[in-house]
């Protein structure tokens, strides 16, 4: 048994002050309490001789300023995260778009090899951690070979993913991508694309080759299913993707870009929300990702689902993408989780703020997203954990016995937390402070984080680095 005593904890039913926390060695909570598991837990630094499960039991026990539910990174796709800072200037095309990124980054793709992917993702996992999430959620659609060829085995890349979370430790939802066409008139896959490719049976069998993968990871580790787009797939196929996994999550952009918005609704006669959930069972398996170019009648209706909306601020004000109305979708009941998509800035802290304050810039509002009872940084990180355990699978998203062990401390010495506390804390953090006010990170148990440094970060980060090498004059 590991013990965790905090100053102060946020559990389900609110703010509680001098928290033990035990953790099992299956990796969930084993037991929570509001007072001191004991007089020499109470006095102990390091370890303990306690009662957890017996009067001869030796624990460890941690002493933390502020405990949290770590959430899940709800959206990434890793290996663009090697293109931060290589795509910020402007082309020949004089209205630079997500279009014209998107056509920069399938050259880059041509430079990709596995042992590159692997040191990505594991540094990309790093910095998720060290950010404070626990788990990454990974929208893995980078299958093959340079020119589209398959690898002999083919679920290799997959395996570099869940090779890279050996690594980090990171909780691993994994969510292989089936992408068959590039377009919704069916037009063959091209160029960097191609990299991309299945068709259903393909897909069937990559998907396999994945689960096989992750057995190879601690058992709190998850596979999902990700069609990649309604512009990527034969919509005929989705009963055909959600009955390969009848459980798992299920992952899929949605009405990113007002062009997609306009492509499907000549080709399907709908927009891309509202042929969705005419045409296909939307509940809680489902996160639609981003959903930037939604009507308000569509908004309703998706909140009404149960689905999770999976919404990526940085990445989306990066490309361009517009704004969520997360005032109405919430509003109404809608479910949220946080994702890093691109990875051009991997900062909890910057999504959720840049999150409201998009909602603030086109309300011309203040603490949109707060609540009668809720103040704005509550109300974000109590919505991004629950929306975030549901998108990945991972469970309840929060400090309660039987969740996952997945937890974050925060250091108040910090100046702008200093004497903070409750709502209070969270509002300083998000708005005032940054993921450095990270001090230690917890998932499934497995303690990765201590003093804001990952425990293998020099051995990551130098793979990262020799990985770049080679990759700067991609662009």
């Amino acid at each position: 048994m590991k013990i965790i005593r905090a100053a102060q904890a946020l559990l389900p039913d609110g703010w509680a002050f001098d928290v033990s926390v035990g953790v099992g060695e299956d990796g969930r909570l084993a037991s929570v309490e509001r007072a001191p598991v004991g007089e020499r837990a109470a006095e102990a630094s390091a370890v303990g001789v306690g009662s957890a499960g017996g009067p001869d039991e030796t624990y460890e026990v941690q002493r933390v300023d502020v405990l949290l539910p770590a959430p899940a990174n709800a959206h990434s796709h890793a290996f663009q995260r090697a293109m931060a800072g290589l795509a910020e200037r402007r082309g020949p095309d004089p209205s630079d778009s997500f279009w014209t990124w998107r056509r920069l980054m399938y050259r880059f793709l041509d430079r990709l090899g596995p042992d590159e992917i692997e040191a990505i993702a594991a540094f990309v996992q790093m910095e998720m951690l060290e950010a404070g999430y626990a788990c990454n959620v990974e929208f893995h659609y980078l299958h093959h070979q340079v020119g589209g060829a398959r690898y002999e085995d083919l679920a290799e890349l997959s395996g570099r993913i869940v090779a890279a979370a050996a690594t980090s430790g990171i909780g691993l939802t994994l969510l292989p991508v089936h992408y068959e066409y590039g377009g919704l008139d069916r037009r063959a896959l091209a160029g960097g694309q191609r990299r991309f490719g299945t068709d259903i049976d393909t897909f069937a069998q990559l998907l396999e080759g994945a689960g096989e993968a992750l057995g190879h990871l601690p058992p709190d580790a998850r596979l999902g299913v990700a069609p990649h787009s309604l512009r990527a797939i034969d919509a005929a196929h989705l009963p055909a993707l959600l009955g390969l996994a009848p459980q798992a999550p299920f992952h899929m952009h949605l009405a990113e870009q007002s062009a997609e918005v306009d492509e499907v609704q000549e080709a399907l006669g709908a927009r891309p929300v509202e042929w969705l959930l005419d045409n296909a069972d939307v509940d809680q398996r489902w996160c639609l990702i981003h959903c930037t170019q939604m009507l308000a009648h569509e908004t309703l209706a998706l909140a009404r689902s149960g689905a999770v909306a999976g919404l990526c601020p940085i990445t989306e004000s990066s490309l361009g993408d517009g704004i969520f109305d997360g005032a109405s979708f919430l509003g109404a009941g809608g479910r949220i989780a946080i994702g890093s998509d691109s990875n051009v800035r991997i900062a909890l802290v910057e999504e959720l703020r840049t999150l409201e304050y998009s909602q603030r810039l086109r309300d011309r509002s203040r603490a949109a997203l707060a609540t009668a009872d809720r103040s704005t940084g509550r109300r974000l990180f109590d919505a991004v954990l629950a929306g975030g355990a549901q998108a990945a699978g991972r469970g309840a998203g929060g400090i309660e016995v039987g969740s996952p062990a997945d937890l974050l401390a925060l250091d108040t010495d910090r100046v702008d937390l200093d004497g903070r506390t409750g709502d209070t804390l969270l509002d300083s953090l998000v708005f005032a402070g940054d993921d450095a006010m990270v001090s230690d990170v917890w998932a499934a148990g497995r303690h990765l984080v201590s003093g804001g440094r990952h425990r293998a970060r020099e051995s990551i980060v130098a793979n990262y680095r020799a990985a770049m090498r080679g990759l700067q004059a991609a662009l």
